[in-house]
């Protein structure tokens, strides 16, 4: 599948996930550990393909900026809410007063609630049950109550054990498409990498302008044309491109690309 981005670079742009995607799932979103060779692995491929790369995830900028620094690469953060471009210009996803007090208000409703964690992104909020996944239902009317509070301008977004408040207009296929109408990803196919409900809308971008959709996991109802079994095996044909790339030799993913 991913040979292509070896032998044709000049035809195709890569969006990649991070959570569940390049790097593991963990039971809180600090305690995720970025293995040490991949941000170099990434930065060979975003000069492969002369910087037609970006990331696509819920992260917001600076927080998915510490995850690979001193890598820079042009991102689209909070599903999309907020996005650098390759020349380094932002579109920022600023929190308004009034939802920046409904944050606050989440903590305090749920603050007893023992492994149930309120994420403030800045122009989104998310709250994480992996550790308490006894308290969904009742995270699931907080959020939505939440929601109607909030107003027409922000939107529920379900994730793997996880209820996200986030910018309506916000969505990983529109910055899919975004970035695919700017140099250097324009005239390109896409080739989109993820492994959640909120990667859907971009493996459907990719579908619809012709490019590849790929779903890490089991395939079970998604709209991925493919699918590769887990994050280590996406690191693998990753690390084995980059080599590729600077006349290395590797194998180890070959199967899967």
């Amino acid at each position: 599948m991913l040979s292509v981005l070896r032998s044709q670079p000049q035809a195709y742009a890569l969006f990649l996930d991070i959570d569940g995607t390049l790097i593991d799932l963990a039971e809180t979103p600090d305690a995720i550990v970025v293995p040490p060779d991949l941000p170099s692995h990434l930065e060979a491929l975003s000069t492969h393909l002369d910087g037609a790369m970006a990331l696509v995830t819920g992260r917001a900028l600076p927080y998915a900026d510490r995850l690979f620094a001193p890598l820079v690469l042009p991102i689209a953060g909070l599903h999309g809410a907020e996005r650098r471009r390759a020349d380094g210009s932002i579109d920022a996803a600023d929190a308004d007063p009034a939802f920046n007090t409904l944050k606050r208000s989440l903590e305090r409703v749920t603050a007893d609630w023992k492994g149930v964690l309120i994420e403030d992104k800045g122009g989104a909020v998310a709250a994480h049950f992996r550790q308490a996944p006894e308290w969904q239902r009742s995270l699931e009317a907080v959020m939505n109550s939440a929601l109607e509070e909030a107003g027409p301008d922000y939107a529920l977004q379900k994730g793997k054990m996880v209820i996200e408040i986030r910018p309506a207009r916000a969505s990983k296929g529109a910055a899919v498409r975004a970035f695919l109408s700017e140099p250097p990803f324009a005239g390109r196919k896409p080739i989109t990498i993820g492994d959640d409900l909120t990667d859907e809308a971009m493996f459907k971008a990719a579908n619809e302008l012709g490019g590849l959709s790929i779903r890490i996991g089991e395939p079970g109802h998604t709209a991925a044309q493919a699918t590769i079994p887990s994050t280590d095996a996406l690191r693998a044909i990753l690390r084995d491109l980059a080599a590729g790339m600077s006349g290395g030799t590797g194998h180890s993913g070959e199967s899967f690309a």
